[in-house]
């Protein structure tokens, strides 16, 4: 079978777009092909900073024939139905249809259609200028004199030269043929601009790679990755050092270079005194380059870092090295300014004092002053909801009520919510967003601060997705749950929910956070009565941020309103957990079972799902779950027919000694159950409603429950809703599978 190679060889692709236009150029081309009606065994993409390449193999050399009959209207129909078949089915008038008979419906139309087979060349020939042309590039340019010209071609950068050959494996290949805006197809490629700038001819996939190799590319993105982290590793270990490791600089590096050479430069050690974080993050945004650090040590960096060049130097990369170093060094002065001004006095203090009085805040105090002036300067957090002041006031009110109940000291969760967003207004947060909290916690140990609230500085914002870890101190937990509820009955009060994939203000991240929190540290409080309690700060906010009124759009939180809203967002917080349980490999079936629109306890539904998982891996379990599903379902179906159901049951109008003993056993297992789960014990409270497995099954077998006496089908039929009654205190058995 014939195999297609495809490069479309181009100036400097940002390493950002690189995979993804790789597998797009693959997935154009593929579905081209088979719609085409070909068929391919393998299609593999690879990139580099300069190319884009396909290799397809086991692809058809022709597309079929193609023979169908297209059945048309009845040859009495309208013209407009005529003419409507002959567009659908290519025909030029109708006499070029045949008509065919049916004993029952009559004549009618048919169109026999007959297309040959094309060669794959021609296909391809005809896809791939098409796919050039409406390529997805997030950014693309014109070049050159054809620029002035309507309809030029887009690229990423300019396009250089295009590379297509097809054929068998024991065939010399062929050139497909085409043109796009001056660049014929061919089979040359060029290697390394620098190392080996000439035309080299290739002839299917396998040399291709080779020649490249000799002309200094690594074509396999991946094994570029490769060589950089083993070089590294290697580099960093001769020296005495270990490499600090970081994927998405490495995926970002490989697309940089397409001969990857690994040095070391240096810098020196006085910037040491900088934190790791921000030298790290420093060298890594500005020269894209890894650090090192001592054997053994976690939070220490050495003075030397790990640059990937894309040439072999003749001077062995020391230009290179001492080149990165100077502009390194730069930018770690920068650094340390930044780190060093954030200890000082802020220039305004007496512009503060106002905001400082309102939280207590000692001007005194490097972090205390930074958030004074957050709340002076009344940065806005949302047009709707008011500043960042205030909101930090709504979580400081809030963080203060939830601290006993998650174990923390309400003056310590107090005083970690009014320092948690000071690092905001940080020169180093303000050069590095992604530290912030990070340098928050820096800064509150650095001013003296208890180790729980510059923990919680940090921890706040976490878990910030589902592999990130929540936060386990209590005051950093009281400060984490304040943070995101405010977040969400915030945007929930002014109609700024999730819609399908859009979720501007990461609401959904914000209550699988929540979620987490809660199950991870095993704590248990209502959310609707969080809720409740925090819509009078949140309504106050709105207030002010619209000059003293709510204006229209807004939702006012009174009466019946409450509940709708509340629920609405619980339903939020039941979709999320979910997810989670489903993640955590739970049973939908026994998830939908459990949760009721007014569960208000994560904690507690993540209780009676994992004590009802493994109450029906045990015989008790299935066979009750079967008897219980046959109660409900016939009393659904009675009910749904209207029959009579009588409101209790009435041991007098017993026949059986089997309904005797279900309805004694129903009492017992009821109240027991109901003092199981008093105590949150949803084991013990299967563990008392299994006694009913046997009595239900005797039922069943010994009695006919829709009697001929209205009154005894009654008082049986109530007797099942008790059943129903009794199992639905842990969970709804009709919504189980099995």
């Amino acid at each position: 079978m014939p195999d297609l190679l495809l490069e479309l060889r181009s100036e400097e692709i940002p390493a950002r777009m690189q995979r993804k236009a790789a597998g797009d150029l693959r997935k154009m081309l593929t579905d081209g092909l088979v719609e085409a009606g070909l068929t391919y065994e393998a299609a593999r993409e690879y990139w580099t900073p300069r190319r884009l390449t396909l290799d397809i193999r086991g692809l058809t050399a022709r597309s079929k024939d193609i023979r169908e009959e297209i059945k048309g209207p009845s040859t009495t129909a309208p013209e407009q139905a005529v003419q409507g078949f002959l567009r659908k089915a290519g025909l030029a008038s109708i006499a070029e249809a045949h008509v065919h008979s049916d004993s029952k419906k009559g004549d009618f139309y048919v169109a026999h259609i007959s297309k040959p087979g094309r060669a794959t060349e021609e296909i391809i020939a005809e896809l791939v200028p098409g796919i050039i042309r409406n390529f997805p590039w997030p950014k693309s340019m014109r070049w050159g004199p054809a620029s002035a010209k309507p309809g030029s071609l887009r690229w990423v950068r300019p396009l250089q030269s295009i590379l297509c050959t097809f054929g068998p494996e024991t065939e010399e290949p062929v050139v497909v043929d085409f043109e796009i805006d001056g660049i014929r197809s061919g089979n040359i490629t060029y290697g390394h601009r620098f190392h080996a700038p000439d035309a080299i001819t290739v002839r299917r996939f396998d040399d291709y790679v080779s020649k490249l190799e000799v002309a200094k590319v690594v074509l396999d993105a991946d094994r570029r990755k490769e060589i950089i982290l083993a070089d590294a590793r290697n580099l960093a270990f001769a020296n005495g050092l270990d490499l600090v490791e970081d994927d998405g600089l490495l995926e970002e590096v490989s697309g940089l270079v397409e001969w990857p050479v690994v040095l070391m430069g240096e810098f020196e050690e006085a910037f040491l005194g900088i934190p790791a974080e921000v030298i790290r993050l420093t060298i890594r945004a500005n020269q894209k380059c890894f650090v090192t650090r001592p054997p053994g040590v976690d939070d220490t960096l050495s003075n030397h870092f790990i640059l990937t060049a894309n040439i072999e130097a003749k001077d062995g990369g020391k230009e290179i090295a001492h080149g990165n170093g100077k502009v390194v060094r730069s930018r770690l002065s920068d650094a340390l300014y930044f780190w060093t001004t954030d200890q000082g006095d802020l220039p305004d203090l007496d512009r503060l004092r106002a905001s400082a009085e309102k939280f207590e805040l000692d001007l005194n105090k490097p972090l205390d002053q930074r958030m004074a002036r957050l709340d002076h300067l009344g940065v806005t957090f949302h047009a709707k909801l008011g500043t960042q002041g205030e909101r930090v006031e709504r979580i400081k009110r809030l963080a203060e009520e939830l601290a006993p109940i998650v174990g923390a000291g309400p003056a310590l969760a107090r005083r970690a919510a009014v320092l948690a967003k000071a690092d905001l207004q940080t020169e180093v947060v303000g050069e590095f967003p992604e530290l912030q909290g990070a340098m928050g916690r820096k800064y509150a140990l650095l001013q003296g601060e208890h180790p729980s609230v510059a923990t919680a500085a940090e921890e706040h914002y976490k878990p910030q997705g589902p592999s990130d870890r929540v936060p386990s101190d209590p005051v950093s937990i009281a400060v984490a749950l304040a943070d995101k509820l405010d977040t969400l009955v915030g945007f929930w009060a002014i109609d700024e929910k999730p819609t399908g994939s859009k979720d501007p203000y990461a609401l959904r991240r914000a209550a699988l956070g929540v979620v987490r929190i809660l199950v991870e540290n095993k704590i248990q409080f209502s959310i609707v009565d969080v809720a409740e309690s925090h819509i009078p700060s949140v309504h106050q906010s709105m207030r002010i941020a619209q000059g003293g009124a709510i204006g229209r759009g807004m939702r006012e939180f009174r009466g019946a309103q409450v509940g709708d809203e509340v629920l609405d967002l619980l339903a939020f917080f039941h979709d999320r957990l979910k997810v989670y349980l489903r993640d955590q490999g739970a049973r939908h079936d026994l998830i939908d079972a459990v949760i009721t629109p007014q569960s208000d306890d994560l904690l507690q539904i993540v209780r009676r799902v994992e004590a009802l998982g493994s109450f029906l891996d045990s015989e008790d379990g299935r066979n009750l779950l079967a008897g219980t599903k046959r109660a409900a379902n016939i009393l659904a179906a009675e009910e749904k027919k209207k029959t009579a159901v009588a409101e209790t049951v009435e041991p007098a109008l017993f026949r059986q000694d089997t309904e005797k003993s279900l309805f004694t056993a129903v009492n017992l297992a009821e109240r027991q159950a109901g003092e199981a789960i008093q105590n949150d014990d949803f084991s013990g409270a299967l563990l008392a409603l299994s006694v009913l497995r046997e009595p239900v099954d005797s039922f069943f077998e010994h009695v006919l429950v829709n009697d001929e006496d209205s009154s005894v089908r009654a008082n049986r039929l109530a007797l099942l809703a008790r059943i129903r009654a009794a199992t639905g205190q842990v969970a709804d058995f009709s919504r189980i599978a099995g």
